[in-house]
């Protein structure tokens, strides 16, 4: 199989020499030259984010020294904005800025927008409708909350798709790759307003990222969750039943008892649940195939949430539970139901495997109901030939 492009290689020394055009026809004494031998120096050395920074030095050794005067090169130089639900915007910098280029422009206008807050924040206004500013505007939000916010706010109602995902993205308190937004960590309730404007959006690709701001507030404030639940869900149409199912992911796996309640998943399962396994002894890199039979109790229909949890062997030789998502059903008066799932063990960048006897524990509506055992071992080294 074809090996997948390493992703620090969206920023390369071929984008930064193509984006000089754009540069130098917005401002004529652009020095394309210098900018881009400072930023393609020692690049290909580097990680992504280190990338972005790099090239953003070399920005602020190139751009006029007047902040303003260097928004009003970069809004000039910048490519027609994305269609509305782009979400990957094209990385082809030659007839405008636009892609990934638009990282290290946004730390810039991060770096060194913080006097004139009001001429960054349209920069970035501009900026997001190009690749996104959601780690540009972090740095603002600390310093400049309360004009910020007035701002975000504003924003919920702005024809583009890009600005008003800003708006939830830009505030997550916990965005991956972007700064910490340790105020929000402590006390999401100024971006509440925000997700409320913006939960209903006609686009779902600002409906995702509502989905994902609450989910994030529900690490620190679960019962924020489960009170936005008891407002908020009750007669939602579709697209909002469906974002806020989105959101309440992470709760619904640790069977929070509000989130279970308010999803009507609240009852203990009545019923007897018989788990198998195969194989017993797996490979990495292979699989597991488990099937669970339910077999009900109850005199009516039992809604319930059936997640299942892998007990992984750490380097200590203690387990460390890790949830994934199951089914969703509605089991009849004194009905049956048999599920089977394949569980792969392949080799992912985020977790190590270590070789030993591996638990799988099933459950239903956030309490465990069946549980088995399963060995890992390691695949035997391949000699050279």
């Amino acid at each position: 199989p074809a090996v997948a492009e390493p992703f620090k290689n969206l920023v390369n020394p071929a984008l930064v020499r193509a984006a000089v055009p754009a540069l130098q026809r917005a401002w004529p004494a652009f020095d394309g030259e210098r900018f881009a031998s400072l930023a393609c120096e020692g690049l290909e050395a580097l990680e992504l984010k280190a990338r972005a920074m790099h090239v953003c030095a070399a920005l602020e050794a190139t751009l006029p020294a007047d902040f303003a005067a260097a928004a009003d090169v970069i809004e000039a130089a910048l490519a027609p904005a994305e269609p509305a639900d782009a979400d990957a915007p094209t990385n082809d910098p030659a007839g405008g800025l636009r892609g990934w280029i638009l990282w290290p422009v946004g730390e810039y206008i991060a770096r060194h927008g913080q006097e004139q807050p009001q001429r960054a924040l349209a920069a970035l206004h501009a900026l997001t409708q190009r690749f996104t500013a959601e780690f540009a505007i972090r740095p603002f939000i600390v310093r400049h909350p309360a004009l910020v916010f007035a701002t975000l706010q504003g924003w919920t109602t702005d024809p583009s798709a890009h600005v008003r995902r800003l708006v939830s993205e830009g505030s997550r308190p916990r965005l991956p790759w972007g700064l910490r937004l340790q105020s929000l960590v402590q006390d999401p309730a100024p971006t509440l307003p925000l997700l409320a404007a913006l939960q209903d959006d006609p686009s779902d690709y600002v409906r995702r990222s509502v989905a994902n701001h609450l989910n994030d507030i529900a690490k620190d404030h679960p019962q924020v969750v489960v009170d936005w639940l008891r407002t908020h869900l009750p007669g939602a149409p579709a697209p909002r039943r469906a974002l806020l199912r989105h959101a309440s992911r992470t709760l619904v796996k640790q069977g929070h008892p509000g989130v279970m309640k308010a999803w009507g998943l609240g009852s203990a399962w009545r019923g007897e649940a018989l788990l198998t396994l195969t194989p017993r002894r797996v490979t990495l890199g292979d699989g597991i195939t488990f099937t669970l039979h339910l077999r009900s109790e109850s005199a009516r229909v039992q809604k319930l949430a059936v997640d299942y949890a892998v007990h992984h062997v750490k380097a200590d030789g203690s387990r460390t539970p890790k949830v994934f998502k199951g089914w969703t059903i509605e089991l009849p008066a004194r009905g049956e139901a048999t599920l089977v799932k394949r569980h792969s063990l392949r080799p992912v960048t985020t977790r190590r495997y270590h070789a030993g006897e591996h638990g799988l524990v099933v459950q239903v509506n956030g309490r465990p109901v069946a549980e088995s055992t399963f060995t890992l071992v390691m695949p035997r080294p391949t000699r050279a030939r």
